[in-house]
């Protein structure tokens, strides 16, 4: 055996080990394997969990086909029991309709209209495989927060939770100020040094518990807030602006000052979409660069 074979072998027990290791902390799950959302990975981490197209599921898929109120999984030991709530078109477990409560297993395929899940238990390995799959989809690897697609998505589903719930919801979308500059007087190694480490800044004071960061373009970030009101995302969005400002933003032995410009808005009685949404808090933004930058701003209603 070759010294490489040799390494090889030695290391192949110790990274099947890693894995079991990873895999043993994930929760249960469905994974998307038809429709729109393929690859999307959505935990079981409640000990009750609402399918359906209605906004205040617990996983909501908005399919023709699909009824507002259509499974509910109940946790039952380390296993997950599937039972149908009456939907309109039914649920089917691995092409078999389903007419009473059932255990669900490793591998067994749900169907909800034109929308197929499969299911992984808790802390199988194949799990792995699934969640590289989600990031390729949702993640932009340049900075490691989610990217704009996955950002459009979750909007629309929060906007729809919170006119259904009249809980809180609030938007914070940042922009770099002068970033032409930081290119053409740095160079574009050190503009891309900022953009990762103003997403690293934005994710670690910006977000919260439930929080989302998404690069929406360019130098422009977003941050979705569920259960946020107006008062406290402004404050979220300014105590971010502070950090970014006192941050020393080094790179290859110079020190770049880097500010941003916040909008924010919050989802009122005129918001019917996540586009509403997001264009009341660009609108906000506007004002914030118009007005001098290094701010925040919120939209006037």
């Amino acid at each position: 055996m070759s010294d490489e074979s040799t390494v090889m072998a030695r290391s192949f027990p110790t990274a099947l080990a890693s894995a079991e290791r990873e895999a043993g902390a994930k929760p249960a799950a469905l994974v998307v394997i038809a429709g729109e959302l393929t690859g999307t990975v959505f935990d079981l981490d409640q000990d009750e969990i609402s399918v359906g197209r209605s906004d205040d599921a617990d996983i909501t898929l908005e399919y023709i086909g699909v009824s507002r109120r259509h499974l509910l999984l109940t946790a039952a030991g380390g296993d997950f029991v599937a039972r149908d709530v009456g939907s309109k078109n039914g649920t089917f477990l691995n092409d078999r309709r389903v007419a009473d409560a059932i255990i669900l297993r490793k591998g067994d395929v749900i169907r909800l209209g034109p929308v197929a899940l499969k299911y992984i238990p808790r802390g199988d390995p194949e799990r792995l495989a699934y969640d590289r799959l989600n990031d390729r989809t949702h993640i932009d690897h340049f900075t490691g927060c989610y990217n704009k697609s996955h950002f459009n998505e979750r909007i629309d589903i929060e906007v729809g939770k919170c006119k259904a719930t009249a809980a809180p919801l609030s938007l914070l979308v940042f922009d770099i100020d002068h970033f032409k500059a930081i290119n053409d007087t740095h160079g574009h190694d050190a503009g891309d040094h900022v953009l990762r480490k103003l997403a690293t800044l934005i994710q670690t004071h910006g977000t919260g518990t439930h929080g989302l960061c998404a690069r929406y373009g360019g130098e422009e970030f977003v941050v979705l807030l569920p259960d946020t009101d107006l008062a406290a995302a402004v404050e979220i969005a300014d105590r971010v602006r502070r950090q970014v400002a006192a941050e020393a933003f080094d790179y290859r032995g110079g020190s770049m000052a880097v500010t941003v410009s916040v909008g924010v808005a919050d989802c009122d009685g005129d918001t019917a979409t996540g586009a509403d949404l997001f264009r009341r808090a660009d609108r906000a933004l506007y004002e914030a660069k118009h007005a001098g930058r290094n701010q925040v701003r919120t939209c006037r209603r």
